[in-house]
């Protein structure tokens, strides 16, 4: 890998300014960096161009969607960007459709994806404790993942044949936030993904 396509999702909101998830980009973009990644950035809430962006998408080695997590989802700034930018794609940038045709209808759903060399990553910032996920004891998640929540998202990303890293999240940010310490674990995590590159 070496090229990194950054999508920040967020949504400014009064009581959400996006600072958060702009020092988590702004990070990533000079961790990869440093280490010799190229990167290419977009904001789903920003004018965008779609042929620009599904030209990123093809471009990109690996995919970080840094969003925060608004009513157990992404923003609706970035599912408009979904709508507008991965529904252009299925033309044949992203998929070919969902992979069957009436020739082949029982082909298996959702196999026609194009950008099975291209990974991706979820880097969530939430409202919701750490402990809240993973425990059965729980009741709102009810023993579910971080993951389970985000299945859409990871669905959406495995229709164009993409293969996910592990997810980061940073919790609790509202009301007993640990930033420094999540920035240090954002880090970590960075660099257990992506190594760095040797130069030639």
């Amino acid at each position: 890998m070496k090229n990194v396509f950054i999508i920040n999702a967020h949504q400014p909101y009064p009581f959400s300014e996006g600072k958060l998830n702009s020092a988590l980009e702004t990070l990533a973009e000079k961790n990869l960096g440093a280490k010799g990644y190229e990167i290419r950035k977009t904001a789903s809430r920003a004018p965008y161009h779609v042929d620009e962006e599904l030209e990123k998408h093809t471009w990109a080695d690996a995919i970080l969607l840094q969003s925060p997590v608004n009513w157990m989802g992404v923003p609706w700034s970035f599912k408009k960007y979904m709508d507008e930018v991965y529904s252009m794609g299925m033309a044949g940038q992203l998929c070919h459709g969902d992979g069957r045709s009436r020739n082949a209808p029982d082909k298996q759903y959702g196999s026609g994806g194009t950008l099975g060399e291209t990974r991706y990553m979820l880097s969530l910032t939430f409202n919701a404790p750490r402990e809240s996920f993973d425990d059965p004891s729980q009741d709102f998640f009810a023993g579910r993942s971080v993951d389970d929540l985000f299945l859409p998202t990871h669905l959406n990303f495995r229709f164009f044949g993409m293969k996910p890293m592990e997810t980061f999240a940073c919790h609790d940010v509202m009301k007993n936030p640990d930033i420094e310490n999540d920035f240090r674990r954002f880090e970590t995590h960075l660099d257990n993904h992506f190594p760095k590159l040797k130069l030639n």
